[in-house]
């Protein structure tokens, strides 16, 4: 048969309006295929298809134990699993990296998705960084030396000259300024904290309640008891898992933290890790 020429042109034109039509398509379905993916939790974190989650440099018990995260041993390393598993992602999914707790919460760019090393929520935090809710509440207790003239102190009146210190923007120091004296002395880490007490630069530390009953345990201040709580102590905040300023994980780790204050998973975790290092201290007012 043959083809005349207007025929051949029209043909010629109803090819190509077939192609781009083809071609638009498979564009189309590239594009949908490309938004499945973007949605997709696990290509929001810094290394698509890993969680990263940073804890500090040492990791103390009872929230990490013999510093080693990834064991998911204590209960900030079972909480940040337990999250993990929330959101999608499983224990091989999950990698750790230190960081220090001044700098998790600075201003700026972030080589964490989530930060769990008992972070306090302030107003001031917020403004630099995202917080989950709560996934606990503690009180801060004071620890002094056993020969100490402050040891049998019953109230915190009786601290009122006593040389007393803290971790530098923590909740301990703000309550020890607080409900203690105006005058409280301040150091950058735990390590240094106990060692202040240790070697008698100070006379008495406060630090949050679990914290404070391992030091006493770990031996790092030598022959020192907890003295007490200290009375209306308990963070209102509490303690909330630190992301990145609007990370796109804040949500469903924010869902992760709530689900488990539901269903009573979180209080099982706490009461396994945290019950005997909380429970039959007295209260200092």
């Amino acid at each position: 048969m043959v083809i005349s020429g207007k025929n051949k042109v029209i043909r010629l034109i109803a090819a190509a309006v077939s192609l781009v039509a083809l071609a638009t398509s498979a564009g189309c379905g590239a594009g949908t295929a490309d938004a499945g993916k973007s949605d997709d939790i696990k290509q929001q974190t810094i290394n698509p298809g890993k969680l990263t989650i940073a804890t500090g440099q040492p990791a103390y018990a009872p929230y990490v134990i013999d510093n080693k995260p990834e064991s998911g041993k204590g209960f900030e390393s079972a909480v940040a699993y337990a999250v993990a598993e929330k959101m999608g992602f499983s224990k091989s999914d999950v990698t750790w990296t230190r960081t220090t707790f001044d700098a998790a919460i600075a201003p700026g760019s972030k080589d964490y998705d989530l930060n769990i090393q008992q972070f306090s929520m302030t107003p001031e935090r917020k403004t630099a960084v995202d917080f989950t809710p709560s996934y606990y509440n503690p009180t801060q207790s004071v620890i002094v030396r056993k020969d100490s003239k402050y040891a049998s102190a019953k109230t915190l009146a009786d601290l009122k000259d006593a040389s007393v210190a803290a971790m530098v923007g923590t909740t301990s120091y703000d309550f020890a300024k607080s409900k203690i004296k105006d005058d409280i002395k301040t150091f950058n880490d735990n390590v240094a904290l106990s060692q202040a007490l240790d070697s008698n630069q100070v006379d008495a530390i406060v630090d949050d309640t679990p914290t404070a009953v391992y030091v006493i345990e770990d031996n790092q201040v030598k022959n020192a008891k907890v003295l007490g709580q200290i009375g209306g102590s308990e963070d209102p905040e509490g303690m909330g898992i630190v992301l990145p300023k609007d990370s796109k994980l804040t949500k469903a780790a924010s869902k992760a933290v709530s689900d488990m204050t539901k269903d009573g998973s979180l209080k099982k975790l706490q009461d396994t890790w945290l019950k005997e290092y909380t429970t039959d201290i007295p209260t200092l007012k």
